[in-house]
């Protein structure tokens, strides 16, 4: 066996173990999703939990004032917009336009269609569970669907973590990956937290929908690289 052939059977068995690792993520990411939605689901046993937590993010004797100065509030607002529709509407344009520039044509239908896809799944699942939005604290966002799962934590983890996911496939160094994936992962927690502090999701809201981005994001990255 000469050693280019070598190098491409070490490549393949490494590739190999990061798509088992990646299928069985998903796996967890879809258990993970299902167990959140059933303990919300009974009787509403997470129910102590979420309205402790909004309520803690509030000065108390005053729930519409969140705690932390000004500033924060301002930064809170800022982060949640990074998981909105627009934002990540001109971000998906943004890599779309460039793909198809670079002539990376089925590429940029991909990126489109994993957005399009994760938008359609996110208003399909708030369409099943039907929760309402919580209302114990005035909202600092304006709000349109339901609550379960929260569209932005989600959105945003499956626009973000599979963008992060194709640059680091294509990057070669190794803290490039890491930087990549990393970047997406701390956009997607801070989105997440925002719609918290918001009030205009449950705790379980926003895991809910991490698990649920997660899970696409992987599935997009599964399916890529079968195409590739």
């Amino acid at each position: 066996m000469d050693k280019k052939t070598s190098r491409w059977l070490d490549l393949r068995e490494k590739m190999d173990v990061v798509v088992l690792a990646a299928a069985l993520l998903l796996v967890v990411a879809l258990l993970g999703f299902a167990l959140v939605a059933k303990e919300v689901d009974d009787a509403g046993r997470t129910q102590t939990f979420d309205e402790w937590a909004i309520r803690a993010l509030r000065t108390p004797g005053n729930p519409s004032d969140p705690v932390g100065p000004g500033w924060l509030e301002e930064m809170a607002r800022d982060m949640t917009a990074l998981g909105g529709v627009l934002v990540l509407t001109l971000v998906t344009a943004a890599v779309a336009g460039y793909l198809w520039l670079n002539q990376q044509k089925h590429a940029t239908v991909f990126v489109i269609g994993a957005t399009l896809g994760a938008l359609a799944l996110s208003l399909l699942l708030k369409g099943v569970f039907d929760r309402p939005r919580p209302e114990l604290v005035p909202h600092l966002s304006k709000i349109a669907t339901t609550s379960f799962p929260s569209g932005h934590s989600m959105l945003s983890a499956a626009v973000y973590l599979t963008l992060g996911a194709m640059l680091a496939r294509i990057a070669e160094k190794k803290r490039l990956k890491l930087y990549f994936v990393g970047i997406a992962l701390l956009l997607t927690f801070l989105v997440g937290i925002s719609r918290v502090y918001m009030g205009v999701h449950y705790p379980t809201d926003v895991l809910a929908g991490w698990l649920a981005g997660l899970g696409w994001a992987i599935l997009c990255w599964l399916v890529a690289g079968r195409m590739q």
